[in-house]
């Protein structure tokens, strides 16, 4: 009996401390798609596991525009979530407003430093202080090859853009579309960052689309840039203008194209379609960037809260998204790859394999830069304004010289 009432005492004391212990995360994120949301309740899955309760604040919508007027909206009303899905520069702007909380401690004991490229991390800190945690990465400039169309042709894949204007004569001749084109303003800024990363190199892209430097912005490099994205124009098709991207995805599975420049969320377009990397269609680099890896990072910022068990479910949400379980599940259901360095290939198909391969290569040599068209280099005010300019003059008859001046011009002006 004194043994039955001990152990009472002792399961009701675990309880107690359970409770106790036990914190809640509020997180504000977009991802409400099938395979995100799968993905984000193993991270639910792996918090709850640990004794603390996740409350789920999806916003669905816009691209995430819908749940940043939600989450300004809480923060001017001082009741911020405990995490929020927010990237880039964007981080550095919540951490000037003084609202996010410093997670050095998680990223000391976690080793951040060494298991994400310190590119990455620079992005993740303000001054010096980490106070977001990235999940993912997205390669930007992928080209995605139809090889039945280019073999049809009598055309090769290209690896360079004289190549491309080649191959691209040859497929317009067999009666084929050589390039499949979304005409929206963000896919545009897509091609051309792709284009001045194979043109200029890595140290050009930086000065341009990440420092927007206005010399290099104004400059034969640019120019030359600027023309290599005119040119592409005469190989697309009259339905261009504002085409969705999945469905020039969908012109390249079907054969009614040859190739797309696009991210690697393409992929899920023909893993969808049932088709096989290697045989249905090539995931090739853009011309030129066989030394680039544009990257696009999806990541969380942490807010300060002032309830301490909160605090610690915090800290433990943190330090889960970086954990190899959680990068494996999320990564292949989303078509990425791991942020996180050193995580085995095995579960990931060939063009993952290539790009974590790349991730780690470029983070070494200096390729490795911010996506400016998907709102990882440089500020919004800045990034609007050169993507106006370069959707102006693909959308018109521009020259490339008085559209170099207009990017300097118009960075100046939002800066």
């Amino acid at each position: 009996m004194k043994f039955l009432k001990g152990a009472l005492v002792f399961l009701v004391v675990i309880g107690l401390c359970f409770t106790i212990f036990a914190g809640e995360v509020e997180v504000l994120h977009w991802w409400t798609s099938g395979g995100e949301a799968a993905a984000m309740t193993v991270l639910k899955q792996m918090l709850e596991k640990e004794g603390h309760t996740w409350k789920d604040f999806a916003v669905a919508g816009g691209g995430g525009d819908a749940a940043m007027t939600v989450l300004k909206s809480r923060a001017i009303a001082g009741n911020p979530p405990s995490a929020a899905q927010v990237k880039g520069p964007q981080i550095q702007l919540w951490g000037a407003e003084g609202v996010l909380t410093n997670l050095d401690d998680v990223a000391k004991a976690e080793k951040w430093d060494k298991i994400i490229p310190k590119v990455v991390a620079d992005i993740m800190k303000y001054k010096g202080h980490y106070v977001a945690v990235p999940v993912n990465v997205h390669r930007i400039n992928w080209m995605w090859c139809n090889p039945a169309v280019f073999k049809k042709a009598g055309a090769k894949i290209p690896t360079t853009w004289a190549e491309f204007e080649v191959a691209a004569k040859k497929i317009q001749a067999a009666g084929l579309i050589p390039v499949a084109w979304g005409g929206q303003p963000w896919q545009e800024a897509t091609v051309f960052e792709t284009i001045v990363a194979g043109i200029g190199g890595s140290d050009f892209y930086r000065k341009a689309l990440v420092k927007a430097d206005p010399a290099a912005l104004n400059s034969y490099t640019m120019i030359k840039c600027l023309e290599t994205l005119k040119m592409i124009k005469q190989y697309t098709d009259k339905g261009a203008p504002g085409r969705d991207w999945n469905l020039a995805t969908a012109m390249v599975i079907k054969g009614q194209a040859a190739m797309q420049f696009m991210g690697d969320w393409a992929k899920g377009e023909f893993t969808a379609a049932g088709k096989k990397p290697g045989v249905d269609y090539i995931a090739a680099l853009a011309p030129q960037t066989s030394k680039q890896f544009i990257f696009n990072i999806d990541s969380f910022i942490m807010f300060k809260i002032k309830d301490a068990k909160n605090v610690e479910a915090q800290k433990a949400m943190a330090r889960l998204i970086l954990q190899p379980r959680f990068q494996e599940v999320f990564n292949v259901n989303k078509g990425s790859i791991p942020v996180r360095l050193g995580m085995p290939e095995a579960p990931f198909d060939a063009p993952a394999r290539q790009a974590m391969k790349d991730f780690v290569t470029s983070a070494k040599t200096g390729g490795l830069v911010p996506s400016m068209a998907h709102e990882m280099a440089v500020m919004p005010a800045i990034r609007g304004a050169i993507m106006d300019v370069v959707t102006n003059f693909y959308n018109s008859n521009m020259s490339a010289k008085d559209a170099a001046s207009q990017l300097a011009s118009a960075v100046k002006a939002a800066k």
